[in-house]
């Protein structure tokens, strides 16, 4: 295996156990506060919107067609993203929901849900972070630390709601760590399957499928989840926080 492969795998490992750092935050919660369910749902809905509407709907606009006519382009990049949102409506409607009762108001499902999502967005993510380090180590590092900053917030997007919903830390830290491991099954899809043939328009619509899923459950999931543990006041607080640290990461990976 080339060195610059083996970086590549490194790299993704890295980005991708980055997830389990935010996960850690379970072990501060002793009490179980529904604060910290307001913070770390408000805080990951926003992330999952400033990542959708800086980085994936961006990119899926920039890659969907060699053209400089603008209006096709945003018909092609909003359908997929209603793809998305539909893909997400499914998975809602149709996920087991044997931990949602009156006592942890679903966050069980709240967490299972951003944990699928989260593992659809780092998937192709590990296959761009591959690809790039593969061929560029020194941009392949800027990307690996940009991914790692917004993937510690994911993990505390899944760890808090599983902790709380099904009082199990190890399920908690587990389901993180799967989330976070999904970077590597994309650079290891990419070395054996993909690297030939993908292309600018499959990522694109990769990108805004998954911006579709992630909107969705900002908007239906996480922010009611958060609400009902707490204030109007506190989740914008957070939400904007969240929105500010990943529009800080973007600049980091410039």
């Amino acid at each position: 295996m080339p060195n610059s492969t083996l970086y590549a795998f490194i790299l993704s490992f890295l980005a991708g156990i980055s997830t389990v750092i935010g996960a850690f935050i379970i072990f501060f919660d002793k009490n179980k506060n529904n604060k910290i369910v307001t913070i770390s749902l408000s805080f990951a809905a926003g992330v999952m919107i400033c990542v959708s509407l800086t980085d994936l709907l961006p990119n899926c606009y920039k890659m969907i067609l060699n053209t400089n006519n603008i209006f096709p382009k945003i018909i092609i990049t909003l359908i997929f993203m209603v793809i998305g949102i539909i893909i997400s409506m499914l998975i809602d409607k149709y996920l087991p929901s044997e931990y949602e009762n009156k006592n942890n108001n679903g966050l069980y499902k709240i967490g299972i849900i951003s944990m699928v999502a989260i593992i659809l967005h780092n998937i192709p993510e590990g296959i761009a972070t591959f690809i790039t380090s593969s061929n560029n180590i020194k941009l392949g590092i800027t990307l690996t630390l940009a991914i790692a900053l917004h993937n510690i917030p994911e993990g505390i997007s899944i760890s808090v709601p599983i902790y709380h919903g099904s009082k199990n830390k190890f399920k908690a830290i587990l389901y993180a760590l799967i989330s976070g491991m999904s970077e590597v099954v994309g650079s290891i899809i990419s070395y054996l399957f993909l690297a030939p043939f993908i292309n600018e328009h499959i990522m694109a619509a990769l990108y805004a499928i998954i911006a579709g899923i992630m909107i969705h459950i900002s908007i239906y999931e996480l922010i009611p989840g958060a609400y009902k543990e707490g204030t109007l006041k506190s989740v914008l607080k957070y939400f904007i926080l969240g929105f500010i640290i990943m529009i800080v990461s973007h600049f980091l990976m410039a």
